[in-house]
């Protein structure tokens, strides 16, 4: 009975945003504002009560799959499923909430007012594609199937295109968007070509198939998987459509960064990780190990391009993106680290999620604010905005702190796990550990450069003529500062948890 109300909920999971965004895209702007916002709080609300009712355990449901593939098979074929666990539990709170602050603070600035990105069409097409993306994300998070979290992971890329190139007018977004369909999607036939292998060797689409291949093949699998996983996250060489694809409306921005496509980029390894558990040595095969270094180079690769980077952008969105896939690319190699056995870097991987969701969530949201009052978002233009708009300033600068990794912040836990247990893995282990700390001062001090020349000083022409930000955009703002204090403890006991559930034998591939 239990079970059967999980499988209930996570369809409503699914289907309440996604209907909410067929329904918004047939129904005047101003009705699917309204619309959107309660379809979006529902979701918010479903999600937290499956995190809140399954989410600090493992519970993984198959619904089967079609009859014809099982009878050619030979054997019963598992396609459908739901799987809510720790690992679901971290995704699946910032895909609700932060898709429900978005929706909200979205329905101020997808206006006329937003100086920057006046709107005058289309809001019912915006509110519907962002519902979509919502469903869709929600799907790639509790599917318990390669094959269905395949199908919603295009369903993603085709959401983001679509919400890219919102403004159609515009040539820069519309070959934005194509940009980031076609690189995003070239890492799916990665995916999708891993997802065929596994069936093929083992005639399963379920997580812990994986396991029944031999070491060299799970770790071609893996590598497949990875690449798909890469392109997704907008890690080297595929970063290039992420800044590029700053041209979509702020919440647009905010949502890509904090709660979705890139999210599911690192989701996808961090499923991977948990499945093979190569935290149990006497399980552990060595073949994996090729798999870890790889992604540890490619990150390394990836962060020393994302820096070097940051020195150039005076667009404070291109600015934000470039930290995103740094901030992806430190999650990717404490997730190597894990693939190599260290429990911990994978658990540092874990809170590091929650920390940059929040906490970029929160500087995107605050870009959006000044942009919107301002009409730009160019760091030359933009002086002395924190005595004319202190709650875009303070919002700002708690995010910064968020990402950067100070106490009491959820990014400082990921630090120092990362540090303790990547140092365990020898040599290698410590390198990676000076190349994460020299990133982390140069981001740090970067953006309180970037702080300091926005928000201090004497406002300049585009701040002194600044209009009012609205109700909703400000308590958006409002709610995201507060959980950058309080994701820290939620961080923490569900990263615990994952790695605990596989340590500790209760794992359900054991």
């Amino acid at each position: 009975m239990e079970m059967e109300e999980m499988v209930s909920w996570c369809i409503l999971l699914i289907a309440v945003p996604g209907i909410g965004g067929i329904v918004c895209g047939l129904l005047p702007d101003r009705a699917a504002r309204f619309v959107a916002t309660l379809v979006s709080l529902a979701t918010a609300g479903i999600g937290l009560w499956l995190i809140g009712n399954y989410g600090f355990e493992e519970h993984i449901i198959n619904l089967g799959g079609l009859a014809w593939i099982s009878k050619v098979v030979g054997t019963r074929v598992n396609l459908f499923g739901f799987i809510i666990d720790p690992l679901t539990s971290i995704m699946l709170s910032l895909i609700v909430v932060i898709g429900f602050l978005v929706v909200f603070y979205s329905t101020d600035y997808i206006s006329s007012s937003n100086r920057e990105h006046p709107v005058t069409k289309g809001a019912s097409r915006y509110f519907c594609w962002m519902l979509l993306f919502i469903a869709s994300m929600a799907g790639v998070a509790i599917s318990s199937t390669f094959f269905q979290l395949f199908i919603f992971w295009e369903l993603t890329t085709l959401c983001s295109w679509a919400l890219i190139s919102f403004d159609y007018d515009d040539p820069k977004a519309v070959n934005a968007g194509y940009k980031a369909l076609l690189m995003t999607h070239v890492g799916g036939l990665f995916l999708m070509t891993a997802v065929v292998l596994l069936f093929a060797s083992t005639r399963s689409f379920e997580f812990d198939a994986i396991r029944q291949l031999k070491p060299t093949m799970q770790a071609i699998l893996i590598v497949l998987m990875f690449i798909g996983a890469w392109a997704k996250a907008a890690q080297f060489p595929f970063y290039t459509w992420l800044p590029d694809a700053m041209v979509a409306p702020t919440p647009v921005s905010a949502y890509l960064h904090a709660a979705s496509m890139v999210k599911a980029g690192i989701y996808l390894p961090a499923r991977a990780v948990l499945t093979i558990r190569p935290f149990l040595k006497a399980l552990h095969p060595s073949a994996i190990d090729t798999a870890g270094i790889l992604m540890a180079a490619l990150s390394i690769i990836t962060i020393v391009i994302g820096c070097y980077m940051f020195f150039y952008q005076d667009d404070l969105k291109r600015l934000l993106a470039f930290s995103t896939i740094v901030h992806l690319a430190h999650v990717l190699m404490e997730w190597a680290c894990g693939s190599l056995g260290c429990s911990i870097c994978y658990q540092s991987g874990l809170v590091h999620i929650i920390a940059h969701g929040v906490g970029k969530g929160l500087l995107f949201l605050s870009v959006g604010a000044l942009a919107y009052a301002t009409g730009t978002r160019q760091i030359s233009q933009l002086s002395g905005a924190g005595s004319k708009m202190p709650l875009v300033a303070i919002g700002f600068l708690i995010g910064a702190l968020t990402i950067s990794g100070l106490p009491p912040f959820a990014g400082f836990w990921s630090k120092l796990y990362f540090v303790a247990g990547a140092i365990t893995l020898g040599r290698w282990g410590i390198f990676f550990v000076i190349v994460g700390l020299i990133d982390a001062i140069i981001r740090f001090a970067w953006f309180i450069w970037v702080a300091h020349k926005v928000f201090a000083g004497e406002p300049s022409e585009p701040v002194r003529a600044a209009s009012r930000t609205p109700l909703a955009i400000n308590a958006a703002i409002i709610i995201l500062i507060l959980l950058c204090f309080a994701s820290t403890p939620f961080a923490v006991q569900m990263a615990a948890t994952a790695v605990g559930l596989c340590v500790g034998g209760t794992c359900s591939v054991l």
